[in-house]
């Protein structure tokens, strides 16, 4: 694959308009390159290096050593690990018809090192994609860089700006939830990103209704975590108290099945919003007291203004929330058995009774 500036060279006179600037560079003498990567950027080095493609269109084959020399790769993995049939000059063509096919020509670059996260990757949402022919869904190298890989356990602030490159209107709504201001503007690690609901690799399709009866759990990572909840006064109590109720019992039962469910079940995103969640106290809250009939008038319709009432804001009854459920609750406690008991006896004693008087 020859680089074109203005048309086709060969690689000695490539190398001789680029190699000097190269070398003269601080960056390739502190031994923090290869000799493989040094001859790579011979040519590779250059920025007006291009590959013309079958539409008339050119492609950039350039390399930024400066990137390159900041990537997670950089002094542990040389230029053929990822490009093993560029070994040898001149490389075999590559055939695209426009600048995004070549691109996916290198999309199994990764699987060498990478397998596990690749396979994962196999299952997702954006393969399935590209099986379909949507050149657009991303690869790899579309989140991580290509020669300019980030290290992801120090770019945690930045993997919800990564995914907005493409749902741009989804991330809209979060930087401005609950959870996007938390973590853009108060840098709260805790605050979850997009990969922390909907994975890094194996991504699910979020429109199906699979997706949807296991999204509680989604939710419970964080929110059953008692250590990190008491950092924010919130119940951790809200999958238990979920799964206790009507809605929740149907999201587990349709969890089980090995089949698509065929009805549709609430789950939390039904209440609380999906990327536009908010606290639950502020003004637009979907649950706040004066909204929350609106929230229940998308599934019934015809609910009155007393309905959001029964509802225990996922917090089990007590003295402090909802004290009158809480007393009918120890009421028939002790009620119940007391009733249930008293039966049995009555029946051993009228037992006993007969087996006397025989």
């Amino acid at each position: 694959m020859l680089p074109r500036i203005t048309g086709s060279r060969s690689l000695l006179l490539a190398s001789a308009l680029v190699l000097p600037t190269l070398i003269a560079s601080p960056l390739l003498g502190d031994d923090k390159f290869t000799e493989e990567a040094e001859t790579c950027l011979s040519c590779h080095g250059d920025k007006e290096a291009t590959k013309t493609l079958a539409d008339g269109s050119t492609a950039s084959i350039y390399v930024d050593v400066t990137a390159f020399e900041k990537s997670a790769h950089e002094k542990n993995v040389p230029c053929s690990s990822c490009h093993p049939d560029h070994k040898e000059y001149p490389h075999p063509e590559v055939v695209a018809a426009d600048p995004r096919e070549f691109q996916a020509k290198f999309q199994e670059a990764c699987r060498t090192c990478h397998s596990q996260k690749y396979n994962q990757y196999q299952d997702s949402v954006h393969h399935r994609a590209h099986l379909k022919g949507d050149l657009m869904a991303p690869y790899c190298f579309d989140c991580h860089g290509s020669h300019d890989v980030k290290r992801p356990k120090k770019t945690r602030t930045g993997t919800s700006a990564t995914c907005a490159t493409c749902h741009s209107e989804v991330y809209a709504q979060y930087e401005k939830s609950v959870h996007g201001k938390a973590l853009i503007d108060g840098l709260n690690t805790d605050a979850p990103v997009c990969t922390d609901c909907h994975n890094s690799h194996a991504i699910e399709d979020p429109t199906t209704l699979r997706w949807r009866v296991q999204s509680p759990e989604v939710c419970s990572k964080c929110h059953s975590d008692k250590q990190k909840m008491a950092k924010y006064g919130l119940s951790t109590d809200v999958l238990k108290t979920y799964l206790d109720d009507f809605h929740g019992m149907s999201a587990e039962l349709y969890g089980h099945q090995k089949t698509e469910p065929k009805k549709l079940v609430q789950v939390c995103f039904d209440c609380h919003g999906i990327h536009d969640i908010t606290k639950t106290d502020a003004a637009n809250s979907k649950v706040l007291k004066a909204n929350l009939v609106q929230s229940c008038r998308k599934c019934h319709p015809d609910a009155s203004e007393n309905l959001p009432s029964a509802w225990l804001s996922h917090y089990r009854p007590s003295l402090e929330h909802s004290p009158m459920v809480y007393a009918v609750r120890i009421f028939y406690r002790i009620f119940i058995p007391f009733i249930i008991g008293g039966l049995i006896l009555q029946m051993a004693l009228h037992v006993f009774r007969v087996v006397l008087k025989r």
